[in-house]
């Protein structure tokens, strides 16, 4: 396979991608493979919504392949809170974002491949596109055994996952992307996608779990570059194209025109977050203070990102109900966000009576009330 690289090919690129629909369906036909050169995951999820949105699929299909730096990437209909632990991902400085396909979580980093076959919709076959992937593992590692399943799963050995699908279907236009686990850290990805949020009611899309396994375990010769090669290679001996992979900067306005606003628009937290259904928390505060342990109810529903309700059940001789009544308000309208909720909490500290104990246990309640977010 030839990597093309040059600024003529990324030239030929620009031309293909913004040439106008009318044009560009009677000059150009066949399919096309992309490779992106960035492995930030706002930017190429953006490469895949600018194809969809502007390139003329009527006589070309198109396989976009990427990578990304560790990330965990929600399906468009799914809560953050139910699905990742979000304290983790900050820790970890692992990226969150929410794609605009269907589907479940999945853990994103340099040992994980993504695939991404845009069709127009009466072209979209997502059992073929599996098929492709099969067959070219198959090409190169006869002894691989590897099927995809009625779930559009595909699994190595009959019981571990190695792929897992998604899509966007448009008017017109269709994309079906996958994943493909070559090396990827199984340890943090199974560490960062178990919620430790507790008393979450969701009608949100959820995950289903799965046992997974990466290819190098199965047969430590194999790498990243060498599966999207053959992957590739596959791809263009069945639509019948030259065997070139062109390689795309996601940044680049000249080729790809209004992407930096794509990009923008899936890192603000109206998107990841803002974006999330309708859910609630009822759960009980179980503080320890002074060697005692001390019960507290809190429901909230929270909608848009944004908390509706806020209800703190606590015994009045605690804390003040007027302090609690402030922390209610201040909450109520504002973002379920441990950080949001650490800044309110500190502002409404200087308030507080100036009183040790009664600023110990109001930080203790706050702390508390940021762990369930």
């Amino acid at each position: 396979m030839v990597l093309q690289s040059s600024l003529k090919n990324c030239l030929q690129l620009s031309c293909i991608l913004r040439t106008p629909k009318a044009g560009f369906r009677s000059t150009t036909s066949g399919g096309l493979i992309i490779q992106s050169i960035s492995n930030d995951v706002y930017q190429n999820l953006a490469v895949e919504d600018w194809i969809h949105d502007h390139m003329n699929l009527e006589n070309r299909q198109v396989l976009f392949l990427w990578r990304n730096s560790p990330a965990v990437v929600i399906g468009r209909h799914q809560n953050p809170w139910q699905e990742c632990n979000l304290r983790l991902l900050r820790q970890k400085n692992i990226k969150l974002a929410r794609r605009r396909s269907g589907g479940g979580t999945v853990y994103h980093d340099l040992g994980n491949i993504n695939l991404t076959f845009f069709t127009t919709r009466k072209k979209y076959e997502r059992m073929e596109n599996l098929k492709l992937v099969v067959k070219a593992l198959k090409a190169l590692r006869p002894q691989l055994d590897v099927h995809v399943t009625d779930r559009y799963d595909i699994l190595l050995d009959r019981h571990y996952k190695i792929s897992g699908t998604a899509a966007k279907l448009g008017r017109t236009t269709a994309y079906h992307h996958c994943t493909l686990l070559c090396n990827a850290d199984k340890f943090i990805l199974s560490s960062v996608l178990k919620s430790p949020y507790k008393g979450l009611k969701s009608n949100a899309t959820p995950s289903v779990p799965a046992s997974v396994k990466n290819l190098f375990e199965e047969d430590p010769s194999l790498t990243c570059e060498m599966l999207l090669d053959a992957i590739a290679e596959e791809y263009a001996t069945q639509h019948q194209i030259g065997h070139h992979i062109t390689l795309i900067n996601p940044a680049d306005e000249t080729v790809l025109p209004g992407i930096s606003n794509k990009t923008k628009e899936l890192q603000t937290w109206e998107w990841v977050y803002g974006k999330t259904p309708k859910f609630s928390v009822s759960t009980c505060l179980n503080m320890v203070y002074k060697d005692s342990v001390l019960d507290v109810k809190v429901d909230m529903d929270v909608k848009h990102g944004r908390i509706e309700v806020c209800k703190i059940d606590l015994p009045e001789q605690w804390l003040p109900p007027a302090l609690c009544s402030e922390l209610v308000k201040s909450l109520t309208g504002s973002k379920f966000c441990s950080n949001e909720t650490t800044t309110l909490a500190a502002t409404l500290l200087r308030v507080c009576p100036q009183d040790d104990e009664l600023q110990t246990r109001w930080n203790l309640l706050c702390e508390n009330m940021t762990m369930l977010m």
